[in-house]
């Protein structure tokens, strides 16, 4: 692939050169001419294949709507892609539970629990569930953003010796990630 920088015989020229060669535009504003793509008409896909498939069509139908959103906008100025191309990016990329920081509970009310939460463009939710690992919950609630990707819950029960922590974070494309966590 070439990349063609300030040639006035190129600038600004895009589209297909017979079966030889494409010629594109990039955004910002370079020139860039590969190869044209070959395909095999009678080829067949695996089912990891269709399964990708499926999921890019749900990406695109979700970018469609999300590209309008203040965030993908916003986040298009700095970034070399559009508000589309990084909304398709969101759908593909589930947000990170990095650390949960429980230093501060002691299985008490009225406590704080930590969660660092990031995601590529932005964490919609977080929620924890306290419970004793056989199936008795203690409490469960949503958690309230603060700085840093750090969301923050306040427990409103006492749990007893051995409790666990469940987190479950989603983004805005709905991505889930869940962690099971023991102090």
């Amino acid at each position: 692939m070439a990349k063609v920088r300030n040639n006035i015989f190129v600038r600004g020229l895009s589209g297909s050169v017979g079966d030889q060669f494409v010629v594109k535009q990039s955004r910002d504003g370079k020139t860039i001419i590969s190869n044209s793509p070959t395909f095999n008409q009678n080829r067949t896909f695996s089912a990891a294949q269709l399964d990708q498939q499926d999921k890019f069509r749900d990406a695109v139908a979700y970018a469609r709507s999300a590209q309008l959103l203040p965030i993908y906008a916003e986040r298009s100025k700095d970034a070399q892609r559009s508000s589309y191309n990084l909304a398709i990016a969101d759908f593909f990329h589930a947000p990170e539970v990095r650390e949960v920081d429980a230093s501060g509970w002691t299985l008490q009310a009225g406590q704080v629990i930590r969660v660092r939460v990031l995601d590529d463009v932005q964490v919609s939710q977080v929620t924890l569930m306290i419970h004793d690992g056989m199936g008795e919950v203690f409490e469960q609630g949503n958690a309230t953003m603060a700085d840093g990707g750090w969301w923050v819950y306040a427990t409103t029960a006492a749990a007893e010796d051995g409790a666990k922590l469940k987190v479950t974070a989603r983004d805005l494309p709905g991505n889930v990630v869940v962690l099971d966590w023991e102090g």
